[in-house]
């Protein structure tokens, strides 16, 4: 029987709403870290500062009842507030499903959602404001790393492939002067080191994050909304990739080696 059928309703209802509300904290987050705040104090509207009502901060419900506007000034919320959080509530259920069979759930579970948690605050803040929230990235992965051992990686191998994910980076971000990447690129390949100590895995998600790159690129060109020598952040393809191999990595894999092999 799959793995989805056998997990009680129960629990998957429960870690989708749970994963709603993660992902209604993540927006919170990203824009306090972006505007150089505390977490501490109520929501408030970014366009009249009111403070928001819980009954209008229910994560993806109240912005369908609002109709995707402030009730105060009405002006319009951005879409990238119920999009993150049906996105960090769909990616929580997937790896809640696919960690259920392991005999380290717990911390497996833990594992995979601080990355997801990670790589949405990348993908956000570098998608809209071509940084890397390095205020994140450098706790987050102090977190995940020592997740990681607890769940049985050597220290040794953490530490060397994130040496091999920045090191990758910083070529290419001296070969290209400082233009083709940027700083917190290099920073995101020890992440990725950290979170991914496979050869194989880590080889997956640059395949992936540079098809992907490659894909939006020339359709942006074709567009004619970027130039050839615009820059594009890198950041948001290199969390897509990171994503994708975490949940569906060793499926595509193994998929990959018996058809080659």
């Amino acid at each position: 029987m799959p793995l989805i059928f056998s997990t009680p309703v129960i629990f998957s209802v429960f870690v989708f709403i749970f994963g709603l509300i993660i992902g209604s904290f993540l927006n919170c987050l990203i824009w306090r870290l972006y505007k150089n705040e505390t977490l501490g104090g109520r929501s408030y509207c970014p366009k009249c500062r009111q403070t928001i009502a819980w009954y209008d901060n229910i994560p993806l419900f109240s912005f369908c009842l609002l109709g995707g506007r402030c009730r105060h000034c009405r002006a319009s919320i951005s879409w990238q507030y119920p999009l993150v959080e049906l996105a960090t509530a769909v990616l929580f259920l997937l790896t809640f499903w696919a960690d259920a069979a392991s005999e380290q759930f717990s911390l497996l579970l833990l594992r995979d959602w601080l990355l997801i948690i990670t790589f949405v605050i990348i993908f956000v803040y570098d998608f809209r404001w071509q940084l890397v929230p390095m205020a994140a990235v450098w706790p987050l992965g102090a977190v995940i790393f020592g997740v990681n051992l607890l769940l049985g990686f050597s220290w040794k191998a953490l530490l060397f492939f994130a040496i091999i994910g920045a090191v990758f980076f910083l070529i290419q971000y001296l070969l290209t002067r400082k233009k083709g990447i940027g700083e917190g690129d290099i920073w995101l390949g020890a992440l990725l080191g950290l979170s991914f100590p496979s050869a194989a895995e880590m080889l997956l998600i640059l395949v992936l994050s540079y098809s992907f790159g490659a894909f939006i690129g020339l359709i942006l060109l074709s567009l004619q909304k970027k130039g050839w020598k615009s820059q594009i952040a890198f950041g948001p393809f290199l969390a897509l990739g990171a994503v994708i191999t975490l949940i569906w990595g060793n499926r595509m894999l193994a998929w990959y080696l018996q058809f080659c092999c």
